[in-house]
């Protein structure tokens, strides 16, 4: 565990330094709409832009409105401080209008070598897909001529068959979560999860296999009070989930853009001889990512959400927004009042990237706790 803790600390760590040295082409992203199956292709691997221990972004809100969720100016703050200074392309989803002003402002003070905006399509349907699949063909078009990569379909179908060896080993990890007595905290599999989306995949793959083995021998990981899912937008501190397990709650399981479930899901392949990997990648896409901002989908989050909690045997579910997320932040009132329906306990918090307000947050997961009669 202390391997993913220290992989965690720098927003470009060891194995992106690894990697960069072997020849390798790091390409950051911010949202799970980029599938990550693409970015392994051939001398890419993706990194998911994260954060870690930023103190303050007042060099960002020069630029961002205060507004402006901490996520986006955090971004910001590490790449007008070179923070980011390996990775070599850049691919955003304007997701929301904070990751849209994000995108206008590094195009306007840093102006990367390789920047790429990735249309995607608000509702789900045979013309949105096609739509995306054409986007994603954009994408790889301005790879091969910019990096000189392989972008065929046999190179894409080989990344799509390593992402999927490495998406079942977490899964089999993530199963663990479901037994009465878990093997592993919710801390834990948050490290794992976050160290694995910031590190080239071939690379921290045999550190998961040793964790995995690691982990299979323990008894349990200790008395808690609930078995508790969190469900909202990014969230890449794993100190939050540590907060809420002091007190009792053992997470259990996630559903959040940077969570396992649906994230961690395996491609379906095509086994046709004239497949199309690229329309494989923009179906799974649309698939895996349960975000508000796509039209239509409530009743799908809200399903999953329900089936989650009846599969891990959840009692309680904790949502958590981004402080000023237009998308979760509207999409959470009806979640809230149809979990609740279905006898569901509910908590909702708001918070900020970076964890503060330990005390209060303390405070409430325990109260909350408590609530249900645990």
């Amino acid at each position: 565990m202390n391997i993913f803790q220290e992989l965690l600390e720098s927003p470009q760590n060891e194995l992106v330094e690894q990697a960069v040295s072997d020849g390798r082409i790091p390409i950051g992203y911010s949202c799970s709409f980029v599938p990550e199956a693409f970015l392994m292709t051939d001398k890419l691997f993706p990194v998911r832009l994260h954060a870690p221990g930023i103190a303050g972004t007042e060099i960002a809100d020069i630029y961002l409105s205060n507004f402006i969720c901490t996520y986006a100016r955090s971004l910001l703050e590490f790449a007008i401080d070179d923070r980011f200074d390996l990775i070599q392309g850049w691919v955003f989803v304007p997701s929301c209008n904070h990751m849209q002003r994000l995108i206008d402002n590094l195009e306007y003070l840093q102006k990367p070598a390789f920047s790429h905006v990735l249309d995607v399509p608000r509702k789900v349907t045979e013309a949105t897909i096609a739509w995306q699949a054409e986007e994603l063909r954009m994408l790889a078009a301005r790879l091969s001529d910019h990096f000189g990569v392989d972008m065929s379909d046999a190179a894409l179908n080989k990344a799509i068959a390593e992402w999927n060896t490495f998406a079942e080993v977490i899964q089999s990890i993530g199963d663990l979560r479901k037994r009465a007595v878990p093997l592993i905290t919710g801390t834990e599999f948050h490290k794992l999860i976050m160290a694995s989306l910031a590190s080239p995949k071939n690379l921290i793959l045999p550190k998961v296999l040793d964790f995995r083995k690691e982990i299979e021998q323990r008894a349990a990981v200790g008395d808690f009070r609930a078995r508790l899912m969190v469900v909202g937008s990014h969230l890449h501190d794993p100190d939050f989930i540590r907060v809420i397990e002091s007190q009792g709650g053992l997470v259990v399981a996630d559903l959040f853009c940077t969570g396992s479930i649906p994230g961690f899901t395996p491609i379906e392949i095509e086994t046709k001889k004239n497949g199309d990997p690229i329309k494989t990648l923009a179906e799974h896409t649309f698939k895996k990512t349960l975000c508000p901002r796509m039209m239509e989908d409530f009743d799908r989050r809200l399903k999953t959400i329900i089936d989650t909690v009846k599969e891990y045997q959840v009692d309680g579910v904790v949502i958590e927004i981004i402080k000023f997320c237009d998308l979760w932040g509207v999409d959470s009132m009806p979640l809230v009042d149809a979990l609740r329906k279905e006898g569901i306990p509910v908590l909702k918090l708001e918070r900020e990237y970076s964890l503060g307000g330990e005390g209060q947050l303390r405070t409430r997961v325990q109260a909350f706790i408590e609530s249900m009669g645990k």
